[in-house]
C-alpha cells in the first residue's frame, strides 16, 4: 500500500510503524498506530482541548505572536521571505504564526490545521495540502514532530513550494518534544534526507516553544544551471562582506612586500561572525605544498576557529611533499593535481620556451598539455611528471554540504583560470565560506626589471576576478 494511500484512508489497518522507521537513522517512531483515525485522534486530542485553546486564545495568545514576530523578521531581513510574497503556515492551530507575519508586512498568508481558525487558519492535513502545486512563496512549520509519515510531510511542502521558495521548519534536537509528538528526531541528517528537491540555507539553533533548532530549505530552480552560478545572499552575509578588508586596486611595485601587509590587514570570517551553528569544519588547501608551506605556519596557528576541530585536506600534486605530512595525521593528504576533470596530466616544474619542463625557478609544478596529447610534446621533454588530476569542483560538491563551514585555500600557479571558472559553473563556489586565493599574472620580478612570462592575466584581470567573487557572495582575500 502507497504512503498516499495510508494516510488517506483511515479505515486501513496500519502496521508497526517501526517497520518504516527501522532504515531511518536518527527519526524514530513513538507510538504503534493501527489506523490513521486513531493518529488522528491523538491530534485531536490536544487540538479540541477547551482548556488549552482557553490559553492559547487568551494568556498565550500575545505571548506567541512576540516570538513569532521576532523570528519571522530574521527572516525578513535575511531576504527569505518578501512583503507581497504568499505564505502558508503548517499545524497552525489558533493562527498566531499567521498574525505574527502580518504584522512584519508579510500580509498575504494562510494557515492551515486539522481544526480550523477562521479566517487565520483553514482545515487541512499536512500529509495533504489543499493546495496546487506551486503555491508558496514561503512555508513554515514547527509540527514536523506530529507528522506520523515524515516523509510525505516533507514531499507536501515541495510539491506546494513554487521553484526557488523556502521552507523553514523548526524542530527539537536537543528537547524532548511534547507527549503528542508521535515522532522523535535525533539527527538533522534524517531531516534533510527527506528533502528530494531542495537545498540547505541554513541550520541555526532558535528558542521556539520547546522547539531548538531551525533548518532552512530552498527549493531548487527550474533553471538549474543559472542557479548553480548565482550564489544566495542573506542580509547577514552581505554585512558580512561589507566589513571585509578593501581590494589592494593597485598593482604593489613589490608583490613580496604586499603579502605580509596583506596577511596583518585580512578579516578573518570567524572574526566577523558567529560560526557555531554548522554541521562541520572543513579546511581544503589547494597547492599546500609541505606542511610548514601555509596549514602549519599560517592556518593551525593564526585562523581563528573559535574552538572548533577543522577537518584539514591538503592537495598538492607533487608527492615528494608527502613525508612533511607523516607526523601530521590529522590532514589528509591528496597526491592530485587541481583540476576541472578527473583525468591523467604531464607537469614540467617551469616551462622552457619549447614547452618543456626544468629544474630551476620556482620549483612549483606547471600545467603542462595532457598525457592523452603527449606524443610530440613528451617525446622532446626531459622533465617531467605524470599525475592524476582532481575535479576539484565536483569533489567539493560530493564532500560539503549548506550546513558545513568551509574555508579553502588555493595557489595553483595559474591552474585558477581554469579551476574557479568551474566553481562558478557548477555551484560549488557557494559552498565555500572563506576563499584565500592567490591570482597568478604577469608580475614584476625580483631579479628583473622586466615582468614574469609566465602568465599572460594581468594584475586588472586579477581584481576583476575577485571583485566578482564578492558580487556573488563569497569572501575572498587576496593571497600573494
Amino acid at each position: 500500500m502507497s504512503w498516499t494511500s495510508l494516510a488517506h484512508n483511515p479505515g486501513d489497518n496500519l502496521h508497526s510503524l517501526t517497520d518504516f522507521f527501522s532504515g531511518s537513522d536518527g527519526l524514530r517512531a513513538r507510538h504503534r498506530f493501527r489506523s490513521y483515525e486513531e493518529y488522528l485522534q491523538l491530534q485531536l486530542n490536544k487540538t479540541l482541548n477547551a482548556k488549552l485553546r482557553e490559553v492559547w486564545k487568551t494568556v498565550d495568545w500575545r505571548r506567541k505572536i512576540n516570538v513569532f514576530s521576532s523570528i519571522f523578521r530574521w527572516h525578513v531581513d535575511q531576504g527569505l521571505v518578501k512583503p507581497g510574497q504568499k505564505v502558508v503556515c503548517i499545524g497552525a492551530r489558533m493562527g498566531q504564526e499567521v498574525v505574527a507575519f502580518k504584522e512584519v508586512g508579510v500580509a498575504d498568508v494562510i494557515g492551515i490545521d486539522l481544526v480550523p481558525a477562521p479566517p487565520l487558519v483553514l482545515r487541512g492535513d499536512f500529509h495533504k495540502h489543499p493546495f496546487a502545486n506551486s503555491t508558496f512563496d514561503f512555508e513554515f512549520s514547527n509540527v514536523f514532530d506530529h507528522a506520523l509519515f515524515p516523509k510525505l510531510f516533507v514531499s507536501e511542502i515541495e510539491r506546494t513550494l513554487k521553484p526557488a521558495g523556502v521552507a523553514v521548519l523548526h524542530v527539537a534536537l536537543f528537547t524532548r518534544p511534547d507527549k503528542f509528538s508521535v515522532i522523535d528526531l535525533h539527527s538533522v541528517d534524517a531531516l534533510l534526507a527527506l528533502f528530494k528537491n531542495s537545498d540547505v540555507i541554513h541550520i541555526r539553533r532558535v528558542d521556539g516553544f520547546g522547539l531548538d533548532t531551525e533548518v532552512a530549505m530552498r527549493k531548487k530552480s527550474r533553471n538549474n544551471a543559472r542557479a548553480a552560478s548565482n550564489c544566495f545572499i542573506t542580509k547577514s552575509k552581505a554585512d558580512v562582506l561589507k566589513l571585509a578588508e578593501p581590494l589592494v586596486l593597485s598593482e604593489p611595485k613589490k608583490p613580496w612586500i604586499a603579502s605580509k601587509s596583506s596577511l596583518r590587514s585580512m578579516k578573518y570570517l570567524p572574526s566577523l561572525t558567529d560560526i557555531r551553528h554548522h554541521r562541520r569544519y572543513i579546511y581544503v588547501d589547494i597547492g599546500s605544498r609541505n606542511y610548514g608551506s601555509s596549514i602549519g605556519n599560517w592556518f593551525q596557528k593564526a585562523y581563528p576557529k573559535q574552538g572548533h576541530n577543522f577537518t584539514i585536506y591538503a592537495i598538492e600534486a607533487d608527492s615528494t611533499f608527502r613525508h612533511s605530512y607523516s607526523n601530521h595525521p590529522e590532514v589528509n593528504f591528496m597526491a592530485y593535481a587541481a583540476w576541472i576533470r578527473n583525468e591523467s596530466l604531464s607537469f614540467g616544474s617551469d616551462m622552457d620556451r619549447n614547452g618543456c619542463g626544468h629544474r630551476g625557478g620556482m620549483g612549483r609544478i606547471q600545467y603542462s598539455p595532457r598525457v592523452s596529447q603527449k606524443s610530440s610534446w613528451l617525446d622532446r621533454c626531459d622533465h617531467r611528471a605524470e599525475v592524476q588530476g582532481l575535479d576539484v569542483s565536483e569533489w567539493i560538491r560530493s564532500m560539503v554540504r549548506e550546513e558545513d563551514f568551509l574555508v579553502v585555500k588555493m595557489d595553483v600557479e595559474g591552474a585558477e583560470t581554469d579551476l574557479v571558472p568551474k566553481m562558478v559553473d557548477t555551484g560549488a563556489i557557494c559552498l565555500v565560506d572563506e576563499l584565500f586565493l592567490e591570482c597568478h599574472y604577469n608580475r614584476w620580478q625580483r631579479s628583473s626589471p622586466h615582468r614574469s612570462p609566465k602568465y599572460n592575466r594581468t594584475y586588472q584581470d586579477c581584481v576583476s576576478l575577485f571583485r566578482s567573487l564578492r558580487r556573488r557572495g563569497v569572501l575572498v582575500h587576496q593571497w600573494w
